[in-house]
């Protein structure tokens, strides 16, 4: 699999994807309110918070599956106002979901296959015949799906139906399926929810594979603190829809606020 164009006008370090004072509601309901912060290209951006801060929301906002009231996204230079799920996909955001979202009948390859549509050229016709450049194309993309596959090592699974897979093996076959789409951001949303000791180690290996071999930008939700600061870059902290804290994993873990917020205590 090829790294995602680096040279998409945002060098390392720059400012891949900025949140500019963004509020979402929900009839009388506030899931966000007035929460900025950016998100730098080649990073392990981590966001937290207790149940209930607006973690999955802000992914939301993110990817275009919800469009806020107030503020703006932009990315890689680009300030949009309302964009779709497919919209942003075009534009190299993928994402994986807080519960596994997989064609449960299909193969853990066509499952990942399906990751590469966007990429195809051709037409729903030429797909149809499966020949000459439609065929050649087919070709390639299973190349680099076969090559996802045995990055996150499951070989052994590629032909089995993904909903007789246990739920650590779902996880990683959601995690090629995003990869597949070549990402310049890749969005996490509680990856090693549900998963044992040994299948979070490795989860965490290839999210810093990812991120290192492949310069891939990720933002993850997770609730493992510890999976956290070892795996982060920096950190943004919400607390009922605000932002109470943002910088790096040592300062974020000493803030009091932070503290008071996994501890529950009353404001």
């Amino acid at each position: 699999m090829r790294a995602p164009d680096m040279n998409a006008g945002v060098a390392a370090g720059d400012v891949l994807l900025a949140v500019e004072n963004v509020s979402l509601r929900f009839g009388g309901v506030k899931a966000i309110t007035d929460v900025s912060f950016d998100i730098r290209k080649g990073e392990i951006r981590a966001i937290i918070g207790p149940n209930g801060a607006g973690k999955t929301s802000m992914l939301n906002v993110i990817n275009g599956f919800y469009h806020p009231q107030e503020g703006r996204i932009t990315f890689k230079g680009k300030t949009r106002s309302r964009m779709r799920p497919h919209e942003a996909a075009r534009q190299g955001i993928a994402r994986t979901f807080q519960n596994v979202a997989l064609f449960k009948g299909m193969t853990t390859l066509d499952n990942i296959m399906a990751g590469r549509t966007l990429k195809m050229k051709r037409g729903f016709f030429w797909q149809m015949l499966r020949h000459g450049p439609a065929l050649a194309e087919e070709i390639e993309h299973r190349r680099v799906v076969e090559e996802i596959i045995d990055f996150l090592e499951i070989e052994a699974i590629r032909k089995v139906p993904v909903g007789r897979l246990p739920y650590g093996l779902q996880k990683r076959v959601e995690l090629g399926r995003a990869l597949a789409m070549e990402p310049d951001l890749l969005l996490l949303d509680e990856p090693m929810a549900g998963m044992n000791l040994e299948e979070k180690e490795d989860m965490c290996r290839f999210i810093l594979d990812v991120n290192s071999q492949f310069g891939t930008t990720i933002a993850l939700i997770e609730h493992d603190m510890g999976v956290v600061m070892d795996l982060s870059d920096r950190v943004v902290v919400l607390e009922y829809g605000r932002k109470i804290a943002d910088g790096v994993p040592d300062e974020v873990k000493k803030n009091q606020a932070v503290i008071d917020a996994y501890l529950g205590v009353p404001h």
